[in-house]
């Protein structure tokens, strides 16, 4: 019997989805023009009016290279962190099951629904020398806030949720034949996850990673509370530009804003074109 038969609609028209691709293609490039490409356009505009003398002096001043470093620092112990926990949780929520299981799998989404400024202020009052963590950490001669330890702290916690995310749907859907397979040839436990496993999860693996390093870079409002906001010390990039933007210095604001998307933007792009590499040697010609 043919599909038509079976579904009641011509075997040329089971590749839509959605009914008029005209109308939801265009409705789908005017959200992303709107809402993500014109602003980046106005600020790569806003930049170009800098000039690359002017903007090479504001970006290279000692406060804004302090600020970036600062930031690219923290952003990437936090993503080191969630690359190795956010894994794990993972595979935990996926491959056991146990009682609390679904209130965990919730919880993973916490940082997405919750205030950054209200987990900024949790996090302060969690790791400060009074608090439930600080008062154990402090006196062990490691104090978390107003560090760049508390900003990687920050930044972890409304970052961790993309790898965990990312990564869990394909565990999800890894067929467990190759897993048998290698079992039956006598591969132990980890030559399976590091030889069956981890290779199938790379490439989502990598972008999620990615975007929580990119996310964490633009981190603002749980970062400012916990990091005290020194100058030349604990002052991050993105406070920093608010700050350019307070003295009316729209030229610095642009120049730090755009030289963090223009490094988001390219981890973004090489992540891509890693996780295309990847697949493609996965699938047989």
């Amino acid at each position: 019997m043919s599909v038509a038969a079976v579904t009641g609609f011509p075997a040329g028209r089971q590749k839509r989805v959605l009914p008029g691709f005209g109308l939801t293609m265009g409705l789908t490039l005017t959200y992303v023009g709107i809402i993500v490409l014109l602003p980046v356009i106005a600020l790569v505009l806003k930049g170009a009016e800098i000039g690359p003398v002017r903007f090479w002096e504001i970006v290279t001043a000692p406060r804004t290279l302090a600020a970036l470093r600062l930031t690219i620092t923290a952003a990437a112990l936090a993503t080191v962190f969630n690359a190795a926990y956010g894994l794990l949780m993972a595979w935990v929520l996926v491959r056991y099951r146990f009682p609390g299981r679904r209130l965990l799998d919730a919880m993973m989404d916490i940082p997405f629904a919750l205030p950054t400024a209200v987990a900024g202020l949790a996090l302060t009052a969690l790791f400060s020398e009074n608090g439930w963590y600080g008062q154990v950490l402090a006196p062990a001669g490691f104090p978390v806030v107003y560090t760049i330890w508390g900003v990687a702290v920050a930044m972890s916690f409304t970052s961790i949720p993309f790898v965990v995310r990312t990564v869990q749907p394909i565990l999800e859907d890894l067929e467990p034949g190759q897993e048998e397979a290698a079992r039956t040839l006598g591969a132990t436990p980890w030559q399976i996850f590091t030889r069956v496993i981890f290779p199938a999860i790379l490439p989502a693996y990598l972008i999620g990673t990615t975007i929580a390093f990119a996310r964490s870079l633009g981190e603002f409002g749980a970062v400012i509370f916990i990091a005290g906001n020194l100058p030349m010390k604990t002052e991050i990039a993105s406070l920093l530009a608010v700050i350019r933007l307070e003295e009316y210095d729209y030229n610095g604001a642009a120049a730090i804003a755009l030289t963090l998307v223009a490094i988001a933007l390219a981890l973004l792009v090489v992540s891509n074109w890693l996780q295309s590499r990847l697949t493609r040697r996965r699938v047989p010609a």
